[in-house]
């Protein structure tokens, strides 16, 4: 699709979204609500989503596939909890479609995972386990998970799936603001993961990898200095060959902190979170293969003020380095194992170039709510190769001999929300512009393709 088309689509929504806000009165009244409409008891919780989503990129610079393509992504969301008592049963189905792709279009277990159970699971919740003011909840069975920063285990909400884990959680909250998460899970394998069934949306069971342990926690203290609060954070990764499924056998070992103080009206902010990761790697995904020792970075840093003003605009200074790897020596691609990165540096369907792996990256960050129902957010990012003779972030261009240079291009990155209906029908609009730098532009394997478009256009309502 070109520019053009680009631009076009997003016109063509205006005129639906004058009208839908043209027939809401200014005092619209409490949406509608699954939970009420059934007639369902206090103690069990009902909720629904369904979201519609065009996206669309020109200038794909991601090789091997369709400089420019299209999609429709449908994805509707039923969750359950009944209580009673301390006891607490949940389920949680997603069903998650694409459509209009083909062979060259990168659709894979991000964007297809049909009528799949993602939860279902019990938990018991303990009054005052370890004195009076404490409490605990114990987890067992499938679950989501959105840990800490949400930048090495998350349920990504953006991705049009999201990750399912199996096994147990237990939280653990005690007086003066200190808490503790602990996990022990098996990420779930989305399936199918052949490109012509998810071109069909085929339906298969995700299942339980047995072949990867993912294990650790978070420890946190609130206001440990003023407003500024603190956490730490240990993961373990246990991975193995399967046996349809070779893979790199990795075993990492993640251990970092984040200091962070939350954003305010006239006050300032700020974020540092700091990772090591350790362990060993497989050279290849060939069995036998000799282990190589890792050692990986990564630094995230976010200083902002949130100005006491009309529109409440907020403005920051991001950074980001993410190590890559190096010939000789440790393996040192920073894994991100499970986290999010929509929110943060780049949307992923059919953009999905800017990840966290093999990255420097400045930003400039403008938050804006110009109304109870609208926030607007601009951000920019000149975009650097940590490693230059490892591939790109998530681009999978390299050039192993590291004279395309270490520049990869400036990205702007715009997103506008609004609810048509508050909490019950919002409309969103992301639009992305990569201008190639050296490195994309003349890298062995980069597309020739002129620089990056990317738009996608959703609709969300939650009963």
């Amino acid at each position: 699709m070109k520019r053009r088309d680009l631009l076009a689509l997003g016109l063509a929504f205006l005129p639906a979204l004058a009208h839908a806000q043209s027939a809401i009165p200014q005092t619209a009244p409490s949406p509608w609500s699954l939970h009420e409409a059934v007639g369902a008891p206090d103690h069990l919780k009902l909720r629904a989503t369904f979201r519609s989503r065009v996206e669309s990129i020109d200038g794909q610079a991601r090789p091997g596939l369709n400089s420019s393509d299209t999609l429709l992504d449908l994805r509707s969301t039923l969750f359950a909890e009944y209580q009673a008592g301390p006891l607490r049963i949940g389920g949680e189905i997603y069903d998650s479609r694409a459509y209009g792709g083909d062979l060259g279009t990168p659709i894979g277990t991000n964007d297809v995972n049909v009528a799949e159970v993602v939860q279902a699971y019990a938990a018991v919740d303990l009054a005052a386990p370890f004195g009076p003011g404490s409490k605990a909840r114990i987890q067992a069975g499938r679950m989501s998970l959105n840990l800490g920063s949400k930048r090495l285990v998350s349920s990504e909400d953006w991705r049009n799936t999201t990750n399912g884990y199996s096994g147990m959680r237990a939280d653990i909250g005690l007086p003066k603001g200190v808490s503790a998460t602990a996990i022990y899970v098996r990420p779930t394998t989305r399936l199918p993961e052949d490109r012509p069934s998810l071109l069909e949306n085929d339906q298969a069971m995700d299942r339980d990898n047995g072949d990867v342990v993912l294990w650790g926690g978070i420890a946190s203290k609130a206001r440990i200095v003023g407003q500024v609060g603190a956490e730490l954070t240990y993961y373990r990764l246990e991975e193995e060959d399967g046996p349809t499924r070779p893979t790199r056998d990795r075993q990492l070992d993640t251990f970092g902190g984040r200091v962070f103080r939350e954003a305010a009206a006239g006050q300032p902010d700020f974020e540092i979170e700091v990772f090591q990761q350790s362990g060993q790697i497989s050279r290849s995904l060939v069995p036998n293969v000799p282990k190589q020792d890792v050692s990986a970075q990564f630094v995230h840093a976010d200083l902002g003020y949130t100005f006491a003003r009309p529109w409440n605009p907020r403005l920051s200074l991001r950074f980001d380095y993410v190590s890559g790897d190096r010939d000789g020596g440790d393996y040192g691609r920073f894994d991100t194992m499970y986290g999010m990165r929509g929110a943060e540096l780049a949307p992923s369907g059919l953009y999905n170039t800017v990840g966290r792996a093999n990255l420097i990256s400045p930003g400039l960050f403008l938050g804006l709510t110009p109304t109870l129902r609208d926030d607007l957010v601009l951000q920019y990012r000149p975009l650097w190769l940590a490693s230059r003779t490892d591939s790109f972030s998530t681009s999978n261009v390299r050039d192993p001999s590291g004279t395309s240079g270490n520049f990869a291009g400036n990205q702007l990155e715009v997103r506008w929300r609004r609810w048509l209906v508050p909490d019950a029908l919002r409309f969103e609009l992301n639009g992305i512009y990569l201008a190639k730098g050296r490195f994309l532009r003349n890298a062995p394997n980069s597309p020739r393709t002129p620089d990056t478009a990317f738009g996608a256009v959703n609709l969300t309502a939650y009963f």
